[in-house]
Order: structure tokens, then C-alpha cells, then sequence
């Protein structure tokens, strides 16, 4: 046989994996424009340029990389511009977007506020806010309206009185949520805010942890009372049958437009190693997380790739040189706790929680709340996770008195289902990301639900966002909405929500854990929305069995019943 004269093909050389940005394995490179903004100045450094350059300049002189980047770290966003509809979110520049005012987020860990403190917040919200206070759902309060000229004057105050903003946004650990009755529940075995003050004072405002991937988001509570599972980094109570009273670590939940729930590492942590195990977490997103897209860049993506085995054993060899103890899970309780209502602390005293419609409230409610709080004789509030805040120490004879006047000024201690359980993210109203409103239409949801079925009696949560991001944990609720535009009947463009239903998280015995169904094409429109609620609901009190939750209604409903 003839010897071809085609040469030989050469062997095909290995394909280069493509770097994800993390830096453990040298992809230091910036690879985004915040990694490029974050390395070339340390967004920290920001505040001394907003005290003495920007707030003697105005907004006309901040640079663009500080304004949209760097100043989130100190809990500043550019707010929307009134006016611009939700069709015009995703097509105009940020500059076009912005107003020249900012959204402030007061820094809360574990939610706790004394009556200093609360008058500090009303009063800057009176006097440089226009009056507008939010409960967030991450225990923050936030402010609108702020200009840079007032910066250093509000700093000054806030600080004065043991309050900040350091780090409230940006890539960054963010608030550590923790219950809002941690030292006075008569279900608490372990108080946990030692840990979480441990963590502020040693880890707030430190340079080796403010340049993470994306933002780090952290809840410690004993008590099944904050939303662990949607969290970076959990610990959650448990009782090891050797060791005792501890907590039991979850790591990588999210939600936003790839929701994923936290996972259990199995590991026991004692109440004196929270702070070391939380560093530790929190230098493998720092020195592991995806720098390379931001759409990937939260640890959820991490842990879903390597899973938990590796996560855990990462963390001992790499991070605290030790293994740590195999735990067991969480007892959780018989019911969902969101403390709304009177109920007993350890000491004998009273705590009230009281709830105001989807978080909305205003300098002037704070201070009226602070001189109310005075009279009954206590010095102490706390905000939860849901929105809604609590009165400490209250009592027996004050509790009544206490509960008709928060009434009196707007906050319900023994609210509706509908108020007690709707949630709403700020907004169209203030937020650049936004497509439709959401405060004021869950204020006139829960107003008409309270008129036509007042006294529904289920536990029903409601969440409303006002874009895909789901600040309000939209794929967690019973009905959770999710903002969009959408064509009416007559064929105009109007705002609308796409519509998830029998979300929910496990914070209680027998529930599932899960992101709920999600049916095609159900949605509505803002105008449609209240009278499709009221509909379903009575669909499920016709339908549902005995004592079954709405979630578990959902699940075996026919499709056409949920419509």
C-alpha cells in the first residue's frame, strides 16, 4: 500500500478551562467593572471623600465610580427619579435613572433599638428625609430624599448614639440578622448577641473583608425566627445530645433570579466559636467566590458546585486548621413564630409586636412610637424580618393601654391575616431597579382584603416585588408577586405582577421548604390583583381540608382553581 502524503494530524491540544475570577486559584485580574472600581480604591475610602469633598461640592461633583459603586458601602444609593415609568427601567443609562437624592440604610444587627436610637432615626428622617422611614425585611431602616451635604451632620448623629452605616450595602457582609426577642424569649436556651456583637466589633468596616465577590448576608438566631435558609451563613439553635446547647451551620442560600436554598454542613458550633466558623465562611467567598460574572458571583454558586462535603472540608483544613464537631438538626417549632401579638418574656414582663402595613413608615410615626414606648416604661424596640417591629419589656398592667396606642398611631398589634402576612420591597417609587410600585399597592391590597374577608382566619403571607431581584423573598410566600409590565384586555401596557404560589421556607414542623408553583401565564394586573386574591382565597377556605395550609392547598389544587 502506497504511503499517504497527508500528513499526520497533530493531537488536539487540552481546551483552557476559563477562570471564574477566584482568587484562591490566581484569577486576580478585574474581570467586571466593580472589580475593576473595587480594586482601584477600596470602597471604605469613600466616606472621606463624601465628608470633604462631596458634601461641600453637592451631587454635581461626585465621581461617577463613587456614586454607583463605592458610596453602597457606607449605605447610600442614588434613588429613582420621579416620573420615569417601569418601561424605561432596563433602557435608560444610570444617569438617567438617578435623582439627586440617595436612599439611606441604617445598619440594625440583631434588629435591637433603643429609645436614643429611634428618636435619632425619626428625627434625621424629619429634618433631611422628607419624613420617609422603611422597616426593611433585612431589620434595617431606610431612608430617602438624603442629600451628600448632610452626610457628615447625619453620620455625626447616628454614631453619637451608637448607630451605622458602615457597610449596609455593597459587596460586603451586610446586617447580621438575629431574633427579635434574643435575651428575652422564654423559648431561648442560648442568647446569641454576644456572637453577633463579637462579629460587628471585629469584622465591620475591616479591609480584608470588605472586597467580596458580591454582598454576604448573615442570620443567627437560636429561635426559627429569621429566614435562615435565604441566608449566606446560618446558625440556627440546636441541643447535641454530648455537647449541649449550640448551633447548627447552613451555608449558601439566595434567592434573586437563581433562587437556592442554604444547606446544612452538619457540624455543631459552640456559642464561643461563631464569630472564628463565621470568618471562616466568610473568607472562602472572598478567596473562592466567582468574580468573574456578577451573575454568579454569590456563594450560592460555589457550594452548588462543590457541594457540602467540600465546602465543610475546605473550611477546616483550609480556614480554622480543625475539624469540626458532626452535629445534628434544628428542633423546629409546632407553628411559624413572627411574635405579632402579647407575649411572655423570661422575666415575667411582656413583649408587643405590632405590624405596620408593608414595612411603610415615617420619622413622624417613629417619634410618636418613642414617646408611646417612654410612657409604658420601657426603653427598648426591635425590628424583625418580616417588617414589623416589637415592644420589650412591658408590664402586665401597661399591655392593653400599650396595644390601643399603637393603634392609635398606625401600628395594628393584633392585625388582620392580610396585614400580619403581606410583605412589599420599596419599589417603583424610589428604586432604579424596579418596574412597578409595590408599597402603595399592597397598602390598598390588604386594605380591600380586610374589607371583604376580614376575618379570615389562616396564616397567609404575601410578598411583593417590584422586580425580579426579590428583595421581598417573593418564591417564599403563599402568593408571592413578582413585578412585570403585561397588556390589559385592551391591549395598553400596564403594570402587572407574575404570580408564585405555595412558596415557603421550613421554620416550622411539617413544612416543605420550596420556591412553590409557578403556573404559565398566570399573572395579573395591578388593577386585577385584589379581586384574584380574594377570589383565591375564598377557593381555598371552600377547598381546603382540615387544618391545611395554604401552601399544602396549592400543591394539590387543580390548576384551574388557582386562576
Amino acid at each position: 500500500m502506497a504511503p499517504s502524503n497527508t500528513p499526520a494530524a497533530s493531537p488536539a491540544r487540552p481546551r483552557k478551562v476559563r477562570g471564574e475570577g477566584q482568587w484562591a486559584l490566581g484569577h486576580r485580574e478585574p474581570l467586571n467593572p466593580n472589580e475593576r472600581i473595587k480594586k482601584d480604591d477600596n470602597p471604605l475610602n469613600v466616606r472621606a471623600r463624601i465628608e470633604n469633598i462631596y458634601a461641600h461640592t453637592g451631587f454635581a461633583g461626585i465621581d461617577p465610580q463613587d456614586l454607583r459603586g463605592r458610596f453602597r458601602w457606607w449605605g447610600l444609593y442614588t434613588q429613582r427619579k420621579a416620573g420615569i415609568d417601569g418601561g424605561r427601567t432596563a433602557v435608560l443609562e444610570p444617569h438617567e435613572l438617578e435623582d439627586e437624592y440617595f436612599m439611606l440604610r441604617v445598619r440594625i444587627d440583631g434588629g435591637g433599638l433603643n429609645l436614643a436610637q429611634l428618636r435619632t432615626i425619626a428625627e434625621i428622617s424629619t429634618e433631611f428625609g422628607r419624613d420617609s422611614a422603611d422597616i426593611t425585611d433585612r431589620q434595617n431602616i431606610q431612608l430617602h430624599w438624603i442629600r451628600v451635604e448632610d452626610m457628615p451632620e447625619i453620620w455625626r448623629r447616628l454614631e453619637a448614639v451608637g448607630l451605622e452605616t458602615t457597610e449596609a450595602c455593597g459587596d460586603c457582609p451586610r446586617v447580621v440578622l438575629g431574633s427579635p426577642v434574643a435575651g428575652v424569649s422564654t423559648e431561648e436556651v442560648i442568647d446569641p448577641t454576644p456572637a453577633i456583637d463579637t462579629i460587628v466589633e471585629r469584622y465591620l468596616g475591616d479591609p480584608r473583608y470588605s472586597n467580596l465577590p458580591r454582598k454576604f448576608k448573615t442570620s443567627i438566631s437560636w429561635l426559627a425566627d429569621t429566614p435562615h435558609e435565604v441566608n449566606d451563613i446560618a446558625l440556627l439553635g440546636v441541643v447535641h445530645p454530648q455537647h449541649g446547647p449550640g448551633f447548627d451551620l447552613w451555608v449558601g442560600g439566595g434567592l434573586s433570579t437563581n433562587p437556592r436554598l442554604a444547606e446544612r454542613l452538619g457540624v455543631w458550633v459552640p456559642l464561643e466559636e461563631i464569630p472564628d466558623v463565621w470568618e471562616g465562611v466568610v473568607g472562602i467567598f472572598r478567596d473562592y467566590g466567582y468574580r468573574r460574572l456578577r451573575s454568579r458571583a454569590r456563594l450560592k454558586f460555589l457550594l452548588a458546585d462543590w457541594g457540602v462535603a467540600k465546602f465543610r472540608e475546605i473550611l477546616e483544613k483550609e480556614y480554622l486548621g480543625r475539624a469540626l464537631v458532626d452535629g445534628p438538626p434544628p428542633a423546629l417549632p409546632e407553628k411559624p413564630i413572627d411574635h405579632i401579638g402579647v407575649h411572655k418574656q423570661v422575666d415575667g414582663r411582656n413583649y408587643v409586636g405590632a405590624a405596620p402595613v408593608v414595612g411603610r413608615s415615617s420619622g413622624t410615626q417613629l417619634a410618636r412610637l418613642a414617646d408611646l414606648v417612654a410612657r409604658h416604661g420601657s426603653d427598648r424596640v426591635r425590628l424583625t424580618p418580616y417588617q414589623k417591629l416589637l415592644v420589650l419589656d412591658i408590664a402586665d398592667d401597661q399591655v392593653e393601654p400599650l396595644v390601643e396606642g399603637l393603634r392609635a398611631i398606625g401600628l395594628e398589634a393584633r392585625p388582620s391575616a392580610w396585614r400580619r402576612g403581606t410583605m412589599a420591597c420599596t419599589g417603583i417609587e424610589y428604586c432604579k431597579l424596579a418596574i412597578v410600585e409595590t408599597k402603595a399597592r399592597g397598602e390598598e391590597l390588604v386594605a380591600r382584603l380586610e374589607d371583604r374577608i376580614r376575618d379570615f382566619d389562616a396564616d397567609i403571607s404575601i410578598h411583593i416585588n417590584g422586580c425580579p431581584n426579590a428583595c421581598a423573598r417573593t418564591q417564599v410566600a403563599d402568593i408571592g408577586l413578582k413585578g412585570q409590565l403585561m397588556l390589559n384586555a385592551h391591549g395598553e401596557q400596564v403594570e402587572g405582577f407574575q404570580i408564585h404560589l405555595g412558596g415557603g421556607l421550613g421554620m416550622a414542623q411539617g413544612q416543605r421548604a420550596g420556591f412553590g408553583r409557578k403556573l404559565r401565564g398566570l399573572k395579573a394586573t395591578a388593577e386585577e390583583l385584589p379581586e384574584y386574591v380574594e377570589r383565591l382565597a375564598r377557593r381555598y377556605l371552600e377547598g381546603r381540608t382540615d387544618g391545611e395550609a395554604f401552601a399544602d392547598w396549592v400543591v394539590r389544587a387543580d390548576e384551574e382553581l388557582l386562576k
